[in-house]
C-alpha cells in the first residue's frame, strides 16, 4: 500500500509538470482563432505548422543569439569558477571563509540592481547590444553560484590525491588540471548546465542591456513578439516550444551527472 501511494503521488507529479507543456505544445499546433474560442479544443484537430513557420522565421536568429550567449556564459564561469573553487576547497589561505561569505552575499543582490549598474557601466564600454556584454552580465550570476557548487564537491575530494601529485613534483596547476578536474566531472557539468540554464532563461538582463536595434535573445524575442503579434498565439507558443527544447535536451543528457555533482559533497568521509 505504501509503494502504490509513493506511486500515485510520482504519477501525479509529472502530470502537474506535464499539463503546462502539453497544453503550449497544443495551442502551438491550432490555428490562431481556435485559441480564441471559448472552449479552446482539448487536441489539435486539424493541427498546423503554421506558427512553427512563424517563429522559425522571426524568431531564429534570437535562438541563435541565446545559444550564443549560454554558450559563452559557461565557457567563462566554469574559467572562472572552477580554479577558484580548487583554490578555496584546496589550498589554505586565510581568506578563504570570508570570501565564501560574500560569495552567498552576492547571491541575494536583487537582479535588477544588477542590471541597473551594468546598464551605465556597459554603456561607456560598448557593450550594449553585445555579445560579450550579455555573456559578462549573465556570469555575475553564474560564476558565484558554480564556485560554491564546486567547492562543495572539491572538498570532499582527499587531499592525499593533491599531496600524491605534490610529491611527484606535479605543481599547484598540473595538480588541478591533472587530477582535480577529472575527478570533479559530474560537478563541473552541473555548473555549466546551472549557467547554460540561467543564460538561456535569462531576460532582466537581456532586456536590459538590448535596445532591439541589434542581437536579441529569445527571452526578449517572445517578450516583443507577443506585444506585436497578440493575436498570433499559435506562433508564440510555437516559439515558446522552441525555446524549451534545448534546455529539455540537455537536462535528459546530463541527468545523472547533475544528481551526483550536487550530492558528490553531501558526505565527506
Amino acid at each position: 500500500m505504501r509503494g502504490w501511494g509513493k506511486t500515485t503521488v510520482g504519477v501525479l507529479i509529472v502530470l502537474v509538470l506535464l499539463f503546462p507543456l502539453y497544453w503550449m505544445l497544443n495551442a502551438s499546433l491550432q490555428p490562431s482563432g481556435a485559441l480564441l474560442r471559448p472552449a479552446p479544443e482539448f487536441l489539435p484537430f486539424p493541427a498546423t505548422l503554421d506558427g512553427y513557420r512563424e517563429a522559425l522565421a522571426t524568431q531564429g536568429g534570437h535562438l541563435l543569439s541565446s545559444l550564443l550567449v549560454a554558450g559563452g556564459t559557461v565557457v567563462v564561469s566554469l574559467l572562472i569558477a572552477t580554479p577558484a573553487a580548487y583554490s578555496l576547497a584546496q589550498l589554505p589561505w586565510r581568506g578563504g571563509p570570508v570570501f565564501v561569505f560574500v560569495l552567498l552575499i552576492v547571491q541575494m543582490i536583487p537582479g535588477i540592481v544588477m542590471a541597473n549598474s551594468l546598464y551605465a557601466l556597459f554603456g561607456n564600454l560598448g557593450l550594449i547590444d553585445n555579445y560579450l556584454g550579455l555573456v559578462l552580465a549573465d556570469s555575475t550570476a553564474t560564476v558565484p553560484f558554480a564556485i560554491l557548487v564546486l567547492r562543495a564537491f572539491m572538498v570532499a575530494i582527499p587531499r592525499e590525491l593533491s599531496e600524491a601529485a605534490r610529491v611527484d613534483g606535479a605543481g599547484y596547476w598540473r595538480t588541478f588540471t591533472a587530477i582535480i578536474v577529472p575527478v570533479s566531472r559530474n560537478a563541473v557539468i552541473t555548473a555549466g548546465l546551472f549557467s547554460f540554464l540561467f543564460a538561456w532563461a535569462d531576460f532582466l538582463f537581456a532586456v536590459t542591456l538590448t535596445t532591439g536595434q541589434g542581437i536579441e535573445p529569445v527571452t526578449v524575442g517572445i517578450y516583443r513578439f507577443v506585444g506585436n503579434q497578440t493575436a498570433d498565439w499559435n506562433g508564440v507558443m510555437a516559439t515558446a516550444v522552441l525555446a524549451s527544447v534545448p534546455a529539455a535536451i540537455l537536462l535528459v543528457v546530463a541527468q545523472r551527472y547533475v544528481v551526483a555533482g550536487m550530492t558528490g559533497g553531501a558526505v565527506k568521509e
